[in-house]
Formats: C-alpha cells, structure tokens, sequence
C-alpha cells in the first residue's frame, strides 16, 4: 500500500500541473491580443475604447499572470508573458518619470475642473485658486447656478475676466477665468461635443497665449463615434502664432489613439511630463479615482514645472493644476 500510494502522488500532481499549464498559455494569448490592440491603437466600439483606459491596472494583472505561469513551469506562457510585460512597462512606465524642467519662459499657473454638471464645491475651486495662485481656470459642466455660487464665492475678486458659455443643467456649459485680460477667438475648430470656448490671455511679458477648453462626450455605447470626432477635431499644435494650451476632460486616457494621435501634432501631457501622468482623476465618488482623463495640453512653446491632483467635493472629477511655462 505504501508503494502504492508513492507511485499515484507523483501520477495525479502530472496532470493537474500539466492542466494549470495550458491555462495559463490561454490567459497568456488573452494578454498577448489585448497587449496588440494597444500596440497598434485597435480599439474600437463602446467595449474596447473604455476598456483600454486601464491598460496601466492591465501591466499589473499581466506581471501576476507571468508570476503563475513560472510556478506552473510552462515555458511558453512564460515567453510571452514576458514579453507582453516588457511592452506594457514600455507604454506605461515613463509617465511615472520626470523630464527635465524648462529653463526660463514666462510663468502660467492653470487649473482645469469639471464641476459634474454644476454640482462641484464652489467654495473649494476658490480656495484652490487662491491657494495656487492660479492665472487661468478652465472649467467644464458649468451651469448658471455653479457660476453664481463661483462669483459669490469670490472668484471674480482673483481672476476677474471670463469667457463662460453656462448652461441651465447638464454637462454641456464651459467656461475660461483668468487673472489678465481675455479675447474670445472663434472658427479655430469644428466642436464636436459639449461647449469648447477659446480665448487668448494675454500674459505680460510676451504674446498673449491662447487656451482652449477641452470636453468632448464620454465614449458611452451610443457617443463612440461623436467622442472620436470631438478628440479628431480639435486643433492641432502649431509652431507659429500664439503659443498654445488645451486643458481640461478629455474623457481620453493617454492609451487612448485618437488621443495619441492629438499628442503626435506636437503636444505635451503635462502630468505625464512631470512624472505624475498615473495620478488618476475619475470618478472619484462611491470608487476611488481610476483613470486619469482631465489633462493639460501644451505646445512646442510650452512646458511644465509641476502637476497636482486636487479632490472637489460634489464633483466625480479630480482637478488637475499645471504650473507651465511658456517661452
């Protein structure tokens, strides 16, 4: 009985890892296609487009599923797991690092928020302009009220002009304060979305620059199609006239391709500039903040010293603070 029973452990353990084997080859070519469709910027549809914001959480599964295939010992899911996460920290992993600082330029402290159809504390965006210094406030889901309550909180005493476009509810009204003076530009693009005003500040000290806020619709199943049009349509850097800056929800992450393709044109991620480009800003109310879709945006001219993640209570974002500097 005793040989018996030797002889049989050894029997059943081959199977069952030989089993455990072939899963994690098959959870293996899982990444190895969702590591492709990121690669080549494949995502389409109201699945997929939402599902490749959390490529940064995807490197994190992958780095445990390689840790299984080592312990089930199966060469090749252990190959292309391995090679799934070399690709993945390539993608992701320089967003957690610090370029290096602008040397000079003219100093724009800009903070963007989206104010969750109206409902974001007033009193907070205030403190934090006050509290940051800021020159420029891009703000999205704006309404009438939220911009009365703004006003009554003292906004207008720090930054005294505005291009605002409020609406009665929802999450279509925009708007631009600043601390300098303000002309509303039009015609610069088609919007596709939710209202995008533009305006120049003119910042002492040089040109003035030029800001545009930034709020297409979330790529919801039945808006992938507008989402796409609204990120393709916006205004692409340029290396003559006004230096300029796109703040604000992009409802788009940095894995996003259409969102890539913005950045090709000659643009910037602050955040991500700064080593700060994982600091998620949505949603953060019943869940903790996930993905980061609120981001600024700066030219050939522009670059960042700093960037910083604020809570607003009432709201589902995060506001995102850029400290720029424009040559």
């Amino acid at each position: 009985m005793l040989k018996q029973e030797v002889v049989e452990g050894p029997v059943r353990a081959r199977p069952r890892r030989a089993r455990t084997a072939r899963l994690t080859v098959v959870v293996a070519v899982v990444f190895a296609a969702g590591t492709a469709m990121r690669l080549g910027g494949l995502e389409t549809g109201f699945l997929l487009v939402p599902l490749v914001s959390f490529t940064p959480y995807f490197g994190v599964a992958a780095l445990v599923a390689l840790a299984c295939a080592l312990w089930a010992r199966s060469r090749a899911a252990v190959a292309v797991l391995l090679a799934v996460c070399v690709c993945l920290a390539w993608l992701v992993a320089p967003r957690a690092v610090a370029g290096e600082a602008p040397a000079g330029g003219r100093p724009l402290r800009l903070l963007t928020a989206n104010l969750n159809g109206g409902r974001g504390d007033a009193q907070v965006i205030v403190d934090l302009v006050r509290k940051l210094d800021v020159d420029v406030f891009s703000v999205q889901e704006l309404t009438w009220a939220a911009r009365e309550r703004l006003t009554e909180a003292g906004l207008k005493e720090l930054l005294p002009y505005e291009v605002t476009q409020p609406m009665p509810r929802g999450p279509e009204g925009s708007g631009i304060y600043a601390r300098h003076p303000l002309r509303e530009r039009s015609g610069l693009f088609r919007r596709v979305g939710h209202h995008m005003p533009v305006a120049q500040v003119a910042l002492p000290g040089g040109p003035a620059v030029e800001v545009v806020v930034v709020h297409p619709v979330a790529p919801v199943p039945w808006t992938v199609d507008e989402w796409e049009a609204g990120l393709s349509n916006l205004p692409p850097a340029q290396a003559e006239g006004p230096p300029r800056v796109l703040a604000g929800d992009f409802n788009a992450t940095l894995d996003h391709v259409v969102f890539r393709r913005l950045l090709g044109t000659g643009y910037t991620d602050a955040a991500a500039a700064t080593g700060n480009g994982l600091a998620p800003t949505w949603p953060n109310r019943v869940l903790p903040p996930l993905v980061a879709i609120s981001h600024v945006l700066t030219d050939g001219r522009g670059a960042a010293v700093a960037t910083r993640v604020h809570d607003v209570p009432g709201s589902d974002h995060r506001a995102l603070f850029a400290d720029l500097r424009v040559r």
